[in-house]
């Protein structure tokens, strides 16, 4: 005959006395970091300077759209810088003692937090400005995925490093049993 386990609970969980992820200090990036996001919307918008450049050269029939065309290049060239500004101020993370967190966002903000147990691989890569500035990015990666989690861009290296072994000796810990 079976026997009945009646030492079975299943309390509620008072949501208001949980750990508040709102009140994690989170680091901001490296001010170096804007530099590299306006270096990579200078790029950008140079293209697309050439690009008008080349149309306007080449067909006489926009040359009464060159005004209007540039006003909108500007004026958005403005709305980009402004959006820079706030995406650098709004980007920070923390790693706390079972979690990562990572927050950016202008319009719309995203937080994410990984928890260490669910974290499979690391990686940390140095784009070429980066790497003027002493800059690296990490990555965050967990199960079932092909890209990365959460990239965590603007940090210096030397700490990149630190988080990076961090990460790793928590993937090493969690797959390693426990010896007791």
């Amino acid at each position: 005959m079976d026997t009945i386990n009646n030492d079975f609970t299943n309390n509620v969980i008072d949501t208001a006395s949980l750990p508040k992820f709102e009140e994690a200090v989170l680091t901001t990036l490296h001010p170096d970091y804007k530099k590299i996001m306006y270096f990579n919307v200078g790029i950008v918008y140079l293209i697309l300077a050439i690009a008008i450049g080349a149309v306007c050269y080449f067909n006489e029939q926009v040359h009464p759209y060159i005004v209007p065309a540039v006003i909108v290049y500007v004026l958005l060239l403005i709305i980009t810088i402004v959006f820079v500004n706030l995406s650098f101020k709004n980007r920070g993370y923390a790693f706390r003692a079972h979690d990562v967190i990572y927050k950016n966002g202008v319009l719309a903000t995203t937080t994410t937090i990984i928890p260490y147990n669910r974290v499979q691989h690391v990686a940390l890569h140095e784009g070429i400005l980066s790497r003027k500035f002493g800059l690296a990015a990490i990555e965050v990666f967990t199960a079932g995925g092909d890209s990365s989690d959460v990239k965590i861009a603007g940090i210096e290296k030397e700490q990149a490093e630190s988080i990076k072994q961090l990460l790793v000796g928590k993937i090493l810990k969690q797959s390693t049993p426990n010896e007791e």
